[in-house]
């Protein structure tokens, strides 16, 4: 019995963890992060659970190794994906720092930089995981 429950327990923790994962892989198709990427961890998670999420695998695999491949095409996208990178990670850091709201600042100063450190730390992430993929893709795209 108690094993049996452990193996429930498991097959529901991994199959929140797929459905996280799906859900933060679509929102981040439009967000930074590595969108693409999340969708497909979290369909291969799903995939032992459900016959439409092994179907959907690969097509999402095979999109994002191509979104991969053309983001390291030449050197000007290279470069473009590093600085956007990094303005990411600096956007993040600003965000953390939480300045006061600027005189510009057309509404509540309670609505500048709404998520404090929560939001900056989410977004240096993302932009460390961009840098990670851009590296990646690089190896696996143009060093030959």
């Amino acid at each position: 019995m108690g094993l049996d429950l452990g193996r429930r327990g498991r097959r529901v923790a991994l199959e929140v963890l797929g459905w996280l994962l799906v859900a933060g892989g679509i929102a981040a198709l439009v967000l930074p992060g590595p969108g693409l990427l999340m969708l497909f961890a979290g369909l291969a998670i799903l995939a032992n659970q459900y016959e439409w999420a092994e179907r959907r695998v690969e097509p999402v695999k095979k999109k994002a190794l191509e979104t991969a491949e053309a983001g390291v095409e030449n050197w000007w996208r290279i470069a473009m994906s590093v600085a956007g990178a990094l303005a990411l990670m600096a956007i993040g850091v600003f965000w953390i720092v939480d300045p006061d709201a600027p005189s510009w600042w057309p509404v509540r100063d309670s609505w500048w930089l709404l998520g404090g450190w929560g939001t900056g730390t989410t977004l240096i992430l993302s932009g460390l995981i961009a840098l990670g993929l851009v590296v990646y893709s690089y190896r696996r795209f143009r060093a030959r």
